[in-house]
């Protein structure tokens, strides 16, 4: 069982997240300009041959660079990025992605842009990467508000094992499916890009770490209509990719559908040491967002200097309006979730439609919990129904619950259930001017041991009811 001691120890460790990967400083001189390969950029021949060509001989010769010219479009299949070579889009350049599933040929790759096993990679400039994602759509649901997918869809980058890896200046854009995915990715670092994705096309998150290690994502602007940065550690058959360790993101906006900065859904493997720090979230279906459903150790956690706007969206789109959520359920109805410990939010403030809310299985309590100078208003402004909270993806025997993971429930300001040592210091709860008849108490703590308030303020959104309800 984790102490005190343990719980304060490793709130200090979070400080060695100041790392900057170190990249090689020379590589080999050689450079290529796509067009002189036969590259056309007409925006209609396919030119996926010639850049793969120029890719292939730079990183054949050592190392170099790869330019891809400004004011032109290129049509292209998947790419397999290689070591030693920095990816340039010059300029406006831009790379169209295919419709056609016949360019997309790598076994095992799934993205437009793919790297597997390189080092000292880079995919640098000021172009951008048009994912045409309404090409791989097909019927548009107005009761869901979101297109529904053909049956195939590559993802943006799709970047596996890859060690000295640096993606800086691009943006990217219309994605079909996921942005940027780094699979089992060492020594990363991820800068100053900018994401425009449809906020209605399903899946298509910004940016997904997936069992990455020292890793770095700084200054990016996201819009996308799923998660926008989440760090997971996805089942693999195949292949061991490790844990998810030491990842830093800091001064990133996100709007999105989903959570802005997240953790899960897929925990199959441990993940530890994050930080999220000086991000926005300009709006999203939640705030700060851990959840765990697989058997992988989840522990220090921190979301520090966090601003948001939580709000409800079509039922299909996951979170209901959540200020944050933090939620420990087995995807399957018997199955487990590894342990949720040291797990910190300080001055983390922003408007929801729904709770800042702690809530763990009853077998699987959330250990170490500390909310520190955080502020929550909760109002309501959309006109999707409340009164629920967002347990999906999970099936369970629960009675409290509904089909799908949904559970009626009241909407506290701060509600925290099934924890093991809780501490709410400096934290305030309040009601915005349009009240749903669901709102409720300032702080809800069910089955809580060791919860310790300190200096917490708060009033109940209705007459006759006490601030603060624990049982």
């Amino acid at each position: 069982m984790a102490t005190r001691r343990s719980f304060v120890f490793s709130s200090l460790s979070i400080a060695g997240l100041n790392w900057m990967p170190s990249f090689a400083q020379s590589m080999a001189t050689q450079e290529i300009n796509v067009l002189s390969l036969g590259a056309v950029g007409d925006g209609i021949t396919l030119d996926t041959s010639a850049i793969q060509q120029a890719i292939d001989r730079v990183s054949d010769a050592g190392g170099g660079r790869v330019i891809v010219p400004g004011g032109k479009r290129f049509l292209i299949g998947a790419l397999m990025l290689k070591s030693n070579v920095n990816f340039h889009l010059a300029d406006d350049a831009v790379l169209l992605a295919s419709p056609d599933r016949a360019h997309y040929a790598f076994k095992g790759n799934s993205g437009v842009i793919n790297a597997n096993r390189a080092s000292n990679l880079r995919i640098t400039g000021t172009g951008h990467v048009d994912g045409q994602g309404m090409k791989f759509m097909g019927d548009y649901s107005p009761v869901y508000e979101r297109w529904e997918p053909l049956s195939f869809r590559p993802r943006m980058f799709h970047l596996i094992g890859c060690t000295g890896l640096e993606i800086s200046g691009i943006s990217f854009g219309h994605s079909p499916e996921w942005g940027l995915h780094t699979l089992g990715c060492e020594h990363v670092l991820v800068d100053g890009i900018r994401i425009r994705n449809y906020l209605d096309v399903p899946n298509c998150d910004g940016m997904d770490p997936d069992r990455c290690r020292d890793m770095e994502i700084k200054n990016c602007d996201l819009v996308c209509a799923d998660d926008g940065i989440v760090i997971k550690t996805s089942e693999q058959a195949a292949e061991d990719f490790g844990v998810a360790h030491n990842i830093t993101v800091r001064d990133c906006s996100v709007t999105c559908r989903d959570s802005g900065i997240k953790i899960g859904t897929e925990t199959f493997g441990d993940i530890s040491k994050i930080l999220f720090e000086r991000c926005r979230i300009v709006t999203g279906g939640r705030g700060p967002t851990i959840t765990h459903r697989q058997p992988g150790n989840i522990e220090d956690i921190e979301f520090r200097d966090i601003d948001f706007l939580a709000q409800h969206h079509a039922a299909r789109w996951w979170g209901w309006g959540e200020a944050a959520s933090v939620t420990m359920w087995p995807r399957t109805q018997n199955g487990k979730t590894g342990s949720l410990s040291n797990i910190r939010f300080k001055n983390v403030r922003g408007v929801a439609e729904n709770s800042f809310r702690i809530d763990a299985h009853p077998e699987m309590p959330a250990k170490n919990i500390l909310l520190e100078d955080c502020s929550v208003e909760i109002g309501r402004w959309t006109q999707y129904p409340g009164g629920m909270f967002d347990n999906r993806p999970t099936r369970t025997d629960d009675p409290m619950q509904e089909p799908g993971g949904l559970e009626k429930h009241d909407t506290p300001a701060y509600f925290l259930r099934n924890v093991q040592g809780a501490v709410l210091r400096n934290c305030n709860a309040s009601w915005g001017l349009h009240h749903s008849d669901s709102f409720s108490y300032a702080l809800e703590a069910q089955n809580v041991s060791g919860l310790r308030l300190e200096n917490f303020k708060g009033k109940s959104a209705r007459p006759g009811l006490p601030a603060t309800f624990i049982h």
